[in-house]
């Protein structure tokens, strides 16, 4: 069945092989398949994604025609579909590892080696070739051990030389309102590091701690994990620009390298990219002429867009470090349309605008907008624009990621944030948002650590301890608990909030199955924050029918009712409750909420469309005794490949379900579902410890946090 269906793949791309447009859409719609569905089988087969598997079609019909036909490499890269050459070289040699040019060389080389060599009889040289491999492996064993602890020493020595965090620059003026010209210097030579990929580059957020700090840079380079430190200071005045700068080595606190420049305000933009240069190389950190040509790309030639821009900007920080300063939020907005008006092609300027949209319309009211089939249209439109402008922009692709995420295109989204990453590579939100689809969406648990560590490699900010939940997260959906308390335990190390530790530790023994001990901890965590009830009522909705708990259930309902939104996979969890205080009337209206909401999920293929819609559907309908439809439920999830630790124990603990759990389709269902989480968790063992990444406590030998 799988052979058939690669073999259909195949054939409808080489059907089109020399059409460069045709790519992930028109194979979705020949295949007559949905992109997600398509997206997970083809995973599920060859571990690709659909743009993957085209490109590697058309990359192996173009050896197949540079080794057969007398055509020059431009002419081949045209007939399999690569609308550039030079894109066409690019990928090649990503591929097979050599340049295509290199091809027949490498093929006559190859066979040449192949021809055997008649000097011994067989069995003769057969004895002899064991006996050098023998003496061999006793001199070489001793010696190579050696080399290869050197190599892990040196590679782990290097990577801490090759990082670097820039720390907020000091202003020169007195002027309190020209600090966004500091700062916007001091951005644009971060985002120009971090373009190279030999250099780890600690983000913005992080080092706005130390703005105001008497921490001494051997402190603060341990805190970062980072080997050096860039300080500076900045002073515009009228069309004079004066910056001091100092490389600082974290080890020693010695002053690797320092300069002054003192420039006209107009040659600003080409100085960040000089500075940056001349950093990555004090480093010894290699710069490819792509990212070379990426640090000097100017933004604009507009100097009054690009202050604007720089406004915006400032007023942008002001609210990431502060969430409920709407003011700031909205003053970015004005400034980033402002630096529109002056220059209409100025990308940057539209993603600033697509990201403030997105925090407005997606973060702030997501669980209103969700509902709404555009709801992302107007920020798509902004990093569509972005793109066309600038094709290199690492965070309008990063930006049209979100976009696709939020609105279920999986595949599409990945490939963006995979784009974001390759133009930068220091991007760790991307990282943070591969992490995210890896573990929540394809429940591909050691992909999503993987991504998840990458990320958290280049932050120390207040996103730090999300990265710490969120790896301890996919350790727990992954049923590798004693990892996840260790987690846990270090963001309760860094955040003191007990609260959250407790619910935390709830939902270890909650997916370990222990209801009581997960009751126990929430009603700690209740304890020292009075109004803390939500996932207080959700445990006991789950536990049997017990008096005791019904003030919980009270103020289970209170607690999620009285919000703007009503929790998408929680409404049948309100119904419950109000099911159990005697509260028919409410109980059904929250029951059938959630068929509403379920089905309204479904069809708009939003986040978790293809898993979570499914089991809340089969659950109302177990309850409310429409088995046929929880069946039918239960069968299309069912045919996810995978499960999370937690399926298995709603399935087994559910009261939704206490109207079918003793019939036997049922029961095969939840057996069925538990063996995949078994292979699951094996496949995700055995890939981290390909990956070289924990699998128990022991193994991580040191603390987490900084």
């Amino acid at each position: 069945m799988n052979k058939e269906f690669i073999q259909r793949l195949t054939d409808l791309v080489e059907a089109n092989l020399s059409n460069e447009k045709f790519g992930v859409e028109d194979l979705i719609r020949e295949m007559g398949l949905s992109h997600s569905n398509l997206h997970r089988k083809l995973k599920s087969i060859s571990n690709q994604t659909i743009s993957q598997f085209i490109r590697e079609i058309r990359l192996k019909k173009a050896k197949e025609l540079l080794l057969n036909e007398d055509l020059t490499v431009s002419e081949i890269s045209y007939r399999v579909g690569f609308g550039s050459p030079t894109y066409f070289n690019k990928c090649f040699h990503e591929y097979f590892g050599y340049a295509p040019g290199e091809l027949k060389n490498r093929e006559l080389n190859h066979d040449a080696e192949e021809q055997p060599a008649n000097t011994l009889p067989i069995k003769g040289k057969r004895r002899k070739i064991l006996l050098a491999l023998i003496v061999s492996l006793i001199v070489l064993v001793p010696s190579t051990i050696f080399l290869i602890d050197k190599a892990i020493s040196t590679k782990a020595t290097n990577a801490k030389e090759k990082s670097i965090a820039l720390l907020p620059f000091k202003s020169l003026s007195s002027d309190p309102e020209k600090q966004y010209l500091v700062d916007g210097v001091m951005d644009a030579i971060l985002l120009h590091l971090s373009k190279i990929k030999d250099l780890r580059v600690i983000g913005r957020t992080s080092v706005e701690q130390y703005r105001k700090t008497d921490k001494t840079a051997k402190v603060i380079g341990k805190e970062l994990d980072v080997a050096y430190l860039l300080e500076g200071s900045f002073l515009r005045d009228g069309d004079n620009a004066r910056l001091i700068l100092q490389l600082i080595n974290t080890s020693d606190e010695d002053h690797a390298w320092s300069n002054e420049y003192d420039r006209d305000w107009k040659d600003i933009l080409s100085v960040q990219s000089e500075i940056a240069e001349t950093i990555a190389s004090e480093l010894k950190a290699v710069i490819t002429p792509d990212e070379k040509q990426l640090i000097r790309k100017v933004p604009t030639t507009n100097l009054l867009a690009y202050d604007f821009y720089q406004r915006g900007r400032n007023e942008y920080m002001k609210y990431e470090n502060d969430n409920c300063n709407e003011t700031a939020l909205v003053n970015a907005r004005s400034l980033y349309q402002k630096a529109i008006e002056q220059d209409s092609t100025f990308a940057k300027a539209y993603v600033g605008l697509g990201m403030i949209i997105r925090e407005r319309n997606v973060q702030i009211y997501r669980y209103k907008n969700q509902y709404l089939e555009n709801f992302t249209d107007s920020i798509l439109i902004l990093a569509n624009r972005a793109i066309d402008y600038d094709s290199q922009l690492a965070e309008a692709y990063r930006l049209r990621g979100t976009c696709y995420l939020e609105t279920g295109k999986i595949e599409q989204a990945e490939e963006e944030f995979d784009k974001a990453i390759e133009l930068d590579p220091n991007d760790w939100e991307s990282y943070l948002h591969k992490g995210r689809i890896s573990h929540y969406q394809l429940e591909n648990f050691a992909e999503g650590i993987a991504n998840y560590l990458e990320g958290m490699k280049r932050t120390r900010g207040k996103e730090y301890p999300y990265f710490l939940m969120s790896i301890g997260h996919a350790y727990q959906w992954a049923g590798f608990f004693d990892l996840t308390k260790k987690y846990y335990t270090d963001v309760l190390s860094i955040l003191g909030d007990s609260v959250w530790y407790f619910a935390n530790l709830s939902s270890i023994e909650f997916s370990k199955g222990n209801l009581e001990n997960a009751l126990n901890y929430t009603k700690k965590a209740k304890a020292i924050d009075t109004t803390y009830y939500t996932d207080l009522g959700l445990t006991c909705s789950t536990l049997s029918n017990n008096k005791e708990l019904y003030p919980y259930y009270k103020k289970f309902i209170e607690a999620t009712t009285k919000s703007e939104y009503i929790p998408t996979a929680g409404a049948h969890r309100i119904g419950l409750c109000y099911w159990k205080l005697g509260n028919f009337k409410d109980a059904n209206y929250y029951f059938n909420q959630q068929i509403k909401y379920s089905q309204e999920l479904i069809k708009l293929q939003r986040l978790f469309s293809d898993s979570q819609p499914y089991y809340d559907l089969a659950a109302t309908y177990a309850f409310l005794g429409n088995k046929d439809e929880a069946y039918k439920n239960l069968d299309i999830l069912n045919k996810r490949k995978s499960f999370a630790h937690w399926w298995v124990v709603f399935l087994k603990n559910d009261p939704l379900f206490d109207n079918i759990r003793k019939e036997s389709r049922f029961q095969k269902i939840v057996s069925e579902i538990e063996s995949k989480y078994l292979a699951e968790h094996e496949r995700t063992r055995k890939r981290l410890l390909e990956l070289g990444i924990p699998v128990e406590s022991k193994e991580l030998g040191m603390q987490l946090t900084p």
